[in-house]
């Protein structure tokens, strides 16, 4: 590849530079920059000389985030990726295997340097997973080593995630946990593509890593809360609720805080990012937030249907309110405002009554 320009090397992948650019203006969004930095994102993708080696490591995990990398669509974020590093190592897409694969990450970790991404959590309990006849832990802990950076993608490599449920008895942790060091932690179940891409052209275009939350997440993409940019919250905000999938309620797109959404207690943007082509998300398709790019997660957010405790509910202010409480509220509210309109009604039916009688007296 490096005896091709970019513009020649974008052609081949059938990828005209309007796409180019349209990418560059999703990488801006993604940064929560200005459309302005398109030309400059651009630039510093195009002006990459020599790819960053990149050993990319399966703990224990799915292989979900992956999956969710490589099948992003056209111009693919991992079409993109893979033009700005070069991927050494990784067991899912190598072509080699076996001992010829071995042999890859050795030498990749003899000449050192690269960024490491670590997908899946780490067993600290020795023989609960192997790769090559060695413990996970201890091939982690070489590579860590040797490396430039070290990036934690997904819940599962993040904070322990599904592998470190209770009852965990692997002892499987978070990545920076075990390695206790900073590492950047791209969470979430599984990963959006363009998070590992905005943190990679974050780099590229102002020489350094995006600001970190104090999970060790950059602020760009975990720093907004899901329920404050949900497009089902003024359906929270009026106390219109939805009681059972599939009804027409959750088809008209009212809140499912009560069918267990975890939004109000979860950080990311994932409303302004989506997954498949930028279509949807876990809300918009009905089912609601799970939190799984948040610490503890899973076991934090169990039972996976139960109501968020402690959540206010701004419909009558002055007053602290869950969800049931509202629902109540709104039940006498709604009786109150039958009332009123009746007797308004009735009252309307009397004056009518009253000036009718006045009118025949006159006459």
């Amino acid at each position: 590849m490096a005896e091709y320009d970019f513009d020649t090397v974008l052609s081949l992948k059938d990828i005209n530079r309007r796409r180019f650019l349209k990418f560059c203006g999703q990488m801006a969004a993604a940064l929560g920059l200005s459309q302005s930095f398109i030309p400059q994102i651009a630039n510093a993708i195009e002006k990459v000389s020599k790819r960053p080696s990149v050993v990319w490591l399966h703990l224990a995990m799915d292989t979900g985030c992956t999956e969710s990398v490589i099948k992003a669509t056209h111009p693919s974020a991992s079409e993109i990726v893979l033009d700005i590093l070069s991927i050494d190592y990784h067991e899912t897409i190598m072509a080699a295997a076996g001992e010829q694969s071995e042999e890859i990450l050795k030498k990749s970790v003899g000449e050192g340097g690269y960024i490491l991404i670590v997908e899946g959590g780490v067993p600290t309990k020795p023989g609960y997973g192997r790769i090559g006849r060695r413990d996970m832990m201890d091939i982690l802990r070489e590579t860590a080593d040797k490396s430039a950076a070290i990036i934690a993608l997904g819940s599962c490599a993040t904070y322990g995630g599904v592998p470190a449920a209770r009852p965990n008895p692997a002892g499987i942790k978070g990545v920076g946990e075990f390695l206790q060091r900073p590492v950047i932690n791209l969470s979430g179940c599984p990963v959006n593509p363009d998070w590992l891409v905005a943190t990679v052209v974050h780099h590229l275009l102002f020489g350094k890593l995006p600001e970190l939350d104090k999970h060790g997440r950059p602020k760009i993409i975990y720093g907004m809360n899901i329920h404050d940019n949900c497009p089902r919250r003024a359906s929270f905000d009026a106390g219109k609720f939805v009681e059972e999938f599939g009804s027409e309620e959750a088809m008209e797109g009212e809140c499912l805080y009560k069918m267990g959404c975890k939004g109000p207690n979860t950080y990311a943007n994932c409303p302004l990012i989506r997954w498949n082509d930028k279509i949807s998300w876990c809300v918009q398709s009905g089912y609601g937030c799970t939190g799984c790019t948040e610490p503890g997660w899973p076991d934090a957010f169990s039972p996976m249907r139960a109501v968020l405790p402690g959540i206010s509910i701004p419909v009558f202010k002055g007053v602290e309110n869950t969800a049931d409480k509202v629902g109540a509220a709104l039940g006498i509210a709604t009786a109150a405002g039958i009332g009123i309109h009746l007797a308004a009604s009735a009252m309307k039916g009397r004056t009518k009554k009253d000036e009718d009688k006045e009118k025949g007296g006159e006459g």
